[in-house]
């Protein structure tokens, strides 16, 4: 049988953690073998800039940053359960990646 593995990322982790119970509940209902969700640790991305445009004034600095949050998730793939996991209205700040082997 084909194994399906999800990958999630998302910049909010309520967002994934959503979007995997969902796929959770629906490969629970078919009686699909699941293992997951597995997290993955939380990438961040750090932009320091400086306030002052021109270098006069005091010497202040802003900090920006944005986390990425990854999930994955793995079960046993039939037709059925992918018709019904691509049916899910998913947030514009989660991507889905699904591989089949």
């Amino acid at each position: 049988m084909a194994v399906a593995k999800i990958k999630l990322s998302s910049l909010s982790y309520k967002d994934a953690d959503s979007i995997m119970g969902q796929i959770k509940s629906i490969a629970e209902s078919l009686d699909v073998k699941v293992s997951g969700p597995i997290p993955f640790p939380t990438k961040r991305l750090v932009q320091t800039t400086r306030k002052a445009p021109a270098g006069e004034g005091s010497h202040s600095y802003e900090r920006w940053q944005m986390r990425i949050y990854k999930r994955m998730i793995q079960l046993n793939a039939n037709e059925q359960i992918l018709r019904q996991i691509m049916r899910i209205s998913v947030p514009d700040s989660v991507q889905i990646e699904i591989n089949i082997s």
